[in-house]
């Protein structure tokens, strides 16, 4: 009962119902939400403390920025979707939040495409050493097939792709990159109504902000090349997922194409079968399937990437995909 009044209390304010309806259409910052509401840097932050405290919002460091977010777990996070779902949208006031909202999130599409672009010749580049991204993806969903997963966890997330690719499969993906240009590009894709469920946060692959055996399904598409330990970032991933959990790992065979080291800042030339086979024992997880998807070479072309794909699981998962299938890689 207290926690439910504490809740109303906090939402009892004409400004603190904007910003949570202004937050239900996504996370943003308090720079961005005073844009949108028309007041004062002290003012919107001392409604938004308030909320944090109700248990209405939730917010999130990165680097300078602190982001907020409706909650989403806990009877507060219920409420706050009620409170939400009363407020009248066709009300002057919240139809002009929304319109300074879309006029954020063009400013934030252009700083997104601005980067984009001083650095798409060096993606476009990578791309065309290997097979299609759409052809690596369909393995990948393959691989996972039609699970349906709680807590679905993106290390290295990039530009959000993986969490918009499974969208479907998940109740709840998170991102996680330490680059904070890349993390305003996944955020600025991922700000759809369909994509709500996702979001991105700023942390250190080696250490990242989870209790143990949190996540469903983990994925590290096309990171551990440029980790200086990759066999800790599988470790560290290893320690969130459950017992019952999935690890998907995308990256490159390997290679000798070491301009890749010299120019784009790869500190590994891709990895081997058995070595990755120990960073996943490591991890107490078992390798359950692999895949190999190696471009076709055309004379006198310079040496393709072959992507490799790992798919490994706790013993729980490793037990029922043997028992099921029988195809179970038992290492």
């Amino acid at each position: 009962m207290d926690r439910l009044l504490n809740g109303l209390r906090g939402a009892g304010e004409r400004t603190r119902l904007r910003l949570l309806f202004v937050l239900s259409h996504g996370e943003l910052n308090v720079k961005e939400l005073t844009q949108i509401l028309g007041q004062s840097q002290p003012r919107v932050s001392r409604h938004l403390k308030l909320l944090c405290e109700a248990g209405l919002l939730t917010r999130f460091r990165e680097g300078s920025w602190v982001l907020f977010r409706i909650s989403e777990t806990g009877r507060e996070a219920a409420l706050a979707r009620m409170i939400v779902d009363l407020l009248p949208g066709n009300d002057p006031a919240l139809q002009r939040d929304l319109k300074r909202l879309e006029q954020v999130r063009e400013l934030r599409a252009q700083t997104a495409q601005d980067y984009f672009r001083t650095n798409a010749a060096d993606w476009d580049l990578i791309r065309s050493l290997h097979i299609s991204e759409g052809e690596v993806e369909d393995a990948m969903s393959a691989i996972l097939g039609e699970r349906h997963f709680d807590t679905f966890i993106d290390l290295g997330t990039g530009t959000g792709r993986i969490l918009e690719l499974f969208a479907e499969s998940f109740t709840s993906g998170i991102g996680i990159d330490l680059n904070t240009e890349m993390l305003a590009f996944a955020r600025n894709n991922l700000d759809k109504p369909d994509l709500r469920h996702c979001q991105v946060r700023q942390s250190d692959l080696f250490n990242l902000p989870y209790d143990n055996v949190i996540a469903d399904a983990v994925v590290i598409h096309q990171v551990l090349h440029f980790l200086d330990d990759p066999k800790k970032a599988i470790i560290e991933a290893g320690r969130i997922l459950k017992p019952n959990g999935l690890m998907l790992i995308a990256d490159f065979a390997p290679h000798d194409l070491e301009f890749l080291r010299d120019s784009y800042a790869h500190r590994r030339l891709g990895f081997e079968r058995d070595q990755m086979i120990s960073w996943i024992k490591a991890a107490g997880l078992t390798l359950l399937q692999t895949q190999d998807l190696g471009p076709e070479q055309q004379a006198g072309e310079t040496s393709k990437l072959t992507v490799s794909l790992w798919l490994a699981g706790g013993a729980e998962i490793s037990r029922q995909l043997i028992e099921e299938t029988g195809k179970a890689n038992q290492l």
